[in-house]
């Protein structure tokens, strides 16, 4: 980052921040700073993978679109703004445990004097002492008594104000860790959580040797409606079915945002038969709602979305289980749409 930085400052910064435009502009991606920061990435040659994805995308002469971007932006930069409140928040609580341990280790010493004061003053009380001395011994204690009271009245202020400061630093990493696990436009969980869940499940059902299926949904002819209604309305037919599918799904599934239009549902304990019966069921809930468009209220027409369902297999790994259940859905696609296919079924595809 740092050499990055040097050379964007230096005589050759200008011309590289044209060459990003340029490229923005030949390639039809909007002037976002998301887009800016992907392109820029791009044009430096870092990070590799990423340079890798846009060359794919460049040789197949497919459009940069709005979910493309979308996609490749959550994937390698989505984490860097949790990274950096994760990190301002951790130097809080460096900073605020180093001043806890320094009250506490004031009271310490505190506490240790006050103890001394009160041994010693019992120690001379007993050995027979003049009126006068121990009116002096008793002045000294009480004197000594309401400075240790003062002293923890402080420290109780002091304690009390870290604990709010911790419970502030609880909430924003909490809404940091939820930040980087979901998906900002449906709500659903993001890949990165499907990832984790979907191997997390995997060792479940085969160390309780229970039954898993993965779903993988995707909207019919999406791309007809971004072109036809513009990506606003599409963003609103990706929502209403995160919506559909989350009302589909029991209390221990995970339904996430697999990538632009494609949804996925990971449902343990789930076998196949009654894996298709949800499947199917929201099938046919997506075909019977008629959606409208809200800024003008015009009819959007009939929304329909292919299933593809896999069931897990004992020498599944996370990656060949997916792409079983990806060769579902793409049979689904093949065989006509607006149908649920799993991986029971005797023919996938018709050529």
């Amino acid at each position: 980052m740092k050499d990055q930085d040097a050379l964007l400052q230096g005589p050759s910064g200008d011309g590289i921040a044209q060459d990003v435009m340029r490229l923005m502009r030949q390639h039809n991606v909007p002037p976002s700073a998301a887009n800016y920061q992907i392109w820029l990435a791009y044009r430096l040659g870092t990070p590799a993978p990423l340079r890798d994805v846009i060359d794919q995308r460049l040789a197949s002469g497919d459009r940069f679109g709005p979910d493309f971007m979308a996609d490749t932006y959550e994937r390698f930069f989505g984490s860097l703004q949790v990274s950096g409140q994760l990190l301002i928040a951790g130097e809080r609580i460096a900073r605020d445990l180093e001043q806890v341990m320094a009250i506490i280790s004031s009271a310490e010493e505190k506490n240790d004097r006050y103890g001394r004061q009160l041994e010693s003053a019992a120690s001379n009380l007993s050995s027979g002492l003049a009126p006068e001395q121990v009116h002096q011994i008793v002045a000294s204690l009480a004197a000594a008594t309401l400075d240790m009271a003062q002293h923890n009245k402080h420290l109780n202020q002091e304690l009390h104000r870290s604990s709010l400061e911790m419970e502030s630093m609880r909430k924003t990493l909490e809404a940091a860790r939820v930040e980087s696990l979901t998906d900002s436009l449906t709500g659903l969980a993001n890949r990165r959580m499907f990832d984790e869940t979907l191997r997390l499940r995997i060792d479940e059902a085969r160390a309780h040797r229970t039954d898993l299926c993965l779903m993988l949904c995707d909207i019919d002819h999406f791309k007809r409606f971004n072109d036809t209604w513009g990506h606003h309305t599409g963003d609103q037919i990706l929502r209403f079915l995160a919506s559909a599918m989350q009302a589909h799904a029991r209390p221990d599934f995970i339904v996430a945002r697999y990538g632009g239009e494609e949804f996925a549902m990971i449902m343990p304990r789930t076998d196949e038969r009654l894996a298709a019966q949800f499947g199917d069921a929201l099938r046919i809930a997506i075909q019977a709602k008629r959606l409208r468009r809200r800024s003008t209220n015009e009819d959007l027409g009939q929304v329909t979305v292919s299933v593809g369902i896999a069931k897990l297999q004992p020498a599944d790994t996370p990656v060949g289980f997916l792409e079983r259940a990806d060769a579902c859905l793409y049979a689904s696609k093949r065989n006509g749409r607006n149908r649920v296919t799993t991986d029971a079924t005797p023919v996938l595809y018709v050529a």
